[in-house]
């Protein structure tokens, strides 16, 4: 499953968001988290992946997930997105 997301936090996704992020990936033992971004795709289940992607404000971020629990891990990772205002649904 995918989701993709329009950032829009004036600092993009810098060290407390991307936590926040890796955080909620790592919940989910049985599903893999991916964060695809400017054709490069990092897990997201590492800060430094996440980091790595250099999101800034208006950038596009694809949140995808596989595995056992896949819908519920991309349901709480869009939960981080919007509800920490980093990003929007990109529809």
């Amino acid at each position: 499953m995918e989701k993709t997301f329009r950032i829009v936090d004036e600092d993009g996704i810098h060290a407390r968001p991307a936590t926040a992020l890796v955080n909620t990936a790592n919940k989910f033992k049985s599903t893999e988290s991916f964060a695809e971004a400017n054709g490069k795709r990092v897990t997201l289940k590492s800060i430094l992946g996440v980091l790595s992607l250099g999101l800034e404000k208006g950038s596009t971020l694809t949140l995808i997930t596989q595995g056992e629990e896949e819908g519920a891990a991309l349901q709480a990772l869009e939960d981080v997105m919007v509800g920490e205002g980093l990003g929007e649904v990109n529809a």
